[in-house]
């Protein structure tokens, strides 16, 4: 059996170091400010919008919440962009996607000012990830992996490890952290040939896909560690559950993250910890 890699001890240990970034704001009289822009009423985006609100809570976070309506002018919307990318009040923009296609979803998320872009969206943010000039933030999710990884002490430096997908949230910016990190690494996506002789090679698996339950023990070998970034609901089970089948899986590999109770719950920690981070710069 597996040892479980779960994201709360991962979460706290973030969070914590957040408090303290916002305690020395306060010493300099200045409170961190999130912006959260919503369009519509997506049950999804509604949920992370009270997950974000509800953390910022905790950590006596400022949250502004603007809420559009989903046929808003796309003048308005960028107009909105405009005051907050320029509002030195505001230490960061979070800005729920997909959006409206009237809205331009490329076009918008490179329309953030890249300083208060820290869920690391925009293609400027990304270029600071493959220069590892750490200039601007990194897509959360990707950093969460290398969060997990690092806080259960899995090595990394000279390890090989196999992302399974390329999306530019997570697959592509996740592979350039572990290369930053001085990692072997290989990407497997939908056209690549032979994966599971890849991964069973690998010392670290990211499953990152978006395929629900589809890495079954076929794939894997003893003395692995599994990051699993999947979340897709099973009907069947009337359950959440990542790429990997869990099940089998775990009585194979050394270490495993759930889902859920894995890598999700890190996110939203790194997200504000990014914003504690912009807020800080401005001192």
């Amino acid at each position: 059996m597996a040892n479980i890699l779960y994201g709360k001890a991962v979460s706290d240990n973030i969070n914590e170091q957040t408090r303290k970034i916002v305690k020395i704001l306060k010493i300099h009289g200045k409170q961190a400010t999130l912006a959260i822009v919503r369009v519509g009423e997506n049950a999804d985006d509604i949920s992370y919008e009270k997950a974000a609100t509800k953390r910022c809570q905790q950590l006596e976070i400022n949250v502004i919440s603007i809420i559009l309506n989903k046929d808003v002018e796309y003048e308005k919307f960028y107009h909105t962009l405009d005051v907050l990318n320029t509002d030195d009040k505001i230490d960061g923009i979070l800005m729920l996607r997909p959006l409206p296609k009237h809205l331009d979803n490329e076009k918008a998320r490179n329309y953030l000012n890249p300083a208060k872009d820290i869920d690391g969206s925009s293609d400027i943010a990304l270029s600071s990830l493959f220069s590892n000039t750490n200039k601007y933030f990194a897509p959360c999710t990707a950093k969460a992996v290398i969060e997990m990884l690092k806080y259960y002490n899995i090595p990394i430096v000279g390890k090989k490890a196999v992302v399974i997908g390329r999306s530019l949230i997570v697959g592509k910016p996740v592979s350039m952290l572990l290369l930053n990190e001085n990692c072997t690494v290989t990407i497997c996506h939908s056209k690549s040939e032979n994966i599971p002789t890849l991964t069973k090679q690998a010392d670290i698996i990211i499953a990152c896909s978006g395929q629900m339950e589809s890495l079954n023990k076929d794939y894997f070998s003893k003395n692995q560690t599994v990051i699993d970034v999947g979340i897709n609901y099973n009907h069947k089970k009337g359950k959440l559950c990542g790429d990997v089948l869990f099940d089998e899986v775990v009585n194979i590999v050394e270490n495993i993250s759930p889902v859920p109770k894995g890598v999700g719950s890190v996110t939203i920690a790194v997200l504000l910890n990014n914003l504690a981070i912009s807020a800080r710069r401005k001192l």
